[in-house]
């Protein structure tokens, strides 16, 4: 047998290719396992679809966030949103609060489901504490660490129902209604950031200086948030074409969006000390 004369370049060519090779197939021991469970539940004879999204490789409970939808309803966007707060190492679930799955087709539908909760905040209070009820059920729930974040319509939502006084450590609306349910002092138990666009014609000024005296008024622990040039849906990157589509004033801001996220991340970590 002849003797073959190896080459250094091309041994440390082929290990170097396989080394990358592995690196596509093995996933990064840190890199989060993200699991989406679509479920389902019941209130008042109406079935409520969810979807839920955690890691699967990291253990024990963990603080659990609700996501409210913009008033479309339960679509991708809010979906997407669940799994972000997913990769964060959270328990995050996308609600539902139509019933059904129901999302509008345009904004003339959309106002019609939105305006019962609009009108009875209460009534909004008690879908979300019927999704929270859900999602409390997974083991990997911290039931003593529990936050809801919603937009547009699921940010007034989430406000509403922090001011009623629903049993969460804190709320973040982005670019949500600042007008609502009556700020109440004995009742709101929940910190609250608001992150708003600078440029929401939705959101007048004078809703804001209402919303900040209501807040300043019983001591709220608050903190309001607001983005220059943002308008009202910076978080949506569909929003751009949603506003062309429909001629409503709202564009998607990326960097207002990005912002927004890393204010939310401080946030969680202040109330949920990690």
């Amino acid at each position: 047998m002849k003797n073959i004369k190896k080459n250094p370049l091309l041994i440390l060519s082929s290990l170097l290719s396989l080394f990358i090779t592995m690196a596509f197939i093995i996933p990064p021991k840190n890199s989060p396992m993200i699991k989406e469970e679509n479920i389902s539940y019941t209130l008042d004879g109406v079935t409520y679809k969810a979807l839920v999204a955690y890691d699967a490789g990291q253990t024990g409970k963990r603080p659990a966030i609700l996501v409210v939808p913009e008033w479309w309803g339960f679509n991708d966007y809010v979906k997407s949103r669940a799994k972000q707060l997913a990769t964060l190492g959270y328990i995050a679930m996308a609600v539902d609060m139509y019933g059904n799955g129901k999302i509008a087709a345009n904004p003339k539908e959309a106002q019609a489901l939105a305006t019962p909760y609009y009108k009875n905040p209460g009534l909004a209070k008690t879908h979300l504490d019927a999704a929270l009820k859900k999602l409390e059920e997974y083991k990997q729930a911290d039931p003593s660490n529990v936050a809801a974040i919603g937009y547009c319509f699921g940010g007034s939502v989430v406000l509403n129902a922090a001011r009623l006084g629903a049993d969460l450590k804190g709320v973040v609306s982005f670019h949500g209604g600042l007008i609502g349910a009556p700020a109440n002092k004995s009742l709101l138990k929940a910190k609250i950031l608001v992150c708003q666009g600078g440029a929401d014609k939705f959101v007048p000024e004078d809703d804001v200086k209402k919303f900040r005296h209501e807040m300043d008024s019983i001591g709220a622990d608050y903190t309001f948030k607001s983005y220059d040039n943002a308008t009202h849906a910076f978080t949506n990157p569909d929003a751009t074409a949603n506003g062309k589509k429909f001629n409503m004033p709202i564009e998607y801001n990326a960097a207002a969006d990005k912002a927004s996220w890393i204010d939310m991340q401080s946030f969680f970590r202040k109330i949920f000390g990690k």
